[in-house]
């Protein structure tokens, strides 16, 4: 099937790139065949080896539409972000498979062990991140959105005031004590979001047992949102992929260029780092990090 899943703005870039350097102009059809020049170098990224133990790890899966057997059938792009120990952040993953599903992680999983990935100290996920050791870190923008997807318009805004002093309370304690008032208030409507919040609050406030600087680190889920903003700008304009190497290939493009900004390690990485070596003491003793 022919790839024509490269968007405008891209073509448009590569054809502003080479007009400018060679004065040429050169058609959609012809960008779309150099890119296909792209999947060797994607599956070869896919496959680069890795460093030994990250501090933390998220994944995420954000869902597109894309034509299989005459069908239009759901399709996850399952990304990895990760910060390793030395403070340097990379993707470790990024893979188009069925439409979001617990079973496919654990492939990922295996396939970082098999790039190198020994341990990871702690992860964001919603669900078992495949190393046995890591600290899970539930994701609060999930856990948001699948506790308040049934609430009405008309309450929605009171709903997410009364919910930020749960979620942005300072201490697990405090959340805890935000959670019952919150309870009482809006259980008779929406029963659901207490259970929700109560259920997975041992993996909500794995952040609460360190100081301020580890949990900004675990805590924040900007490189998972951050990346879906970028994803969304870029495929805006396409509603349906022809076939799933056009989607792969249009978002290893647009993670090529959002990586490209990314130099250097964070500016609290020292401080982050030695508090990650006390509490981390045992798992960390027997490597030079």
């Amino acid at each position: 099937m022919k790839d024509s899943a490269i968007p405008s703005t891209i073509t448009g870039e590569i054809g502003s790139h080479m007009k400018e350097l060679c004065d040429m102009d050169i058609s959609h059809s012809t960008i779309s065949r150099i890119t296909d020049k792209i999947l060797p170098i994607v599956k070869e990224w896919q496959e680069r080896p890795f460093e030994e133990v990250y501090a933390v790890v998220f994944m995420d899966a954000i869902r597109y539409h894309v034509r299989s057997g005459g069908r239009i059938v759901k399709r996850a792009v399952y990304i990895a972000p990760g910060i390793d120990m030395s403070g340097k952040k990379g993707v470790l993953g990024m893979y188009v498979g069925e439409n979001e599903s617990a079973r496919f992680w654990p492939s990922i999983m295996n396939g970082l062990r098999n790039r190198g990935v020994e341990d990871t100290l702690t992860a964001c996920a919603d669900g078992p991140a495949g190393f046995p050791q890591a600290e899970i870190r539930h994701c609060t923008i999930h856990q948001i959105r699948n506790a308040t997807k049934s609430v009405s318009y008309k309450d929605i805004r009171k709903l997410m005031a009364d919910l930020k002093h749960v979620y942005a309370a300072p201490t697990e304690e405090a959340a805890l004590n935000e959670l019952e008032p919150f309870r009482d208030k809006w259980d008779a409507k929406y029963p659901k979001i207490h259970k929700s919040w109560h259920g997975n609050r041992p993996t909500l406030s794995t952040c609460f047992k360190y100081p301020e600087a580890v949990r900004r680190l675990i805590y924040t889920t900007n490189a998972i949102e951050g990346f879906n903003r970028q994803f969304r700008k870029v495929t805006k304009s396409r509603t349906v992929f022809p076939i799933d190497d056009s989607l792969l290939k249009m978002l290893y493009l647009a993670t090529m260029d959002i990586t490209k900004k990314w130099t250097g390690h964070r500016q609290d990485w020292g401080q982050i780092h030695s508090r990650l070596e006390i509490y981390f003491e045992e798992r960390l003793a027997d490597r030079k990090l």
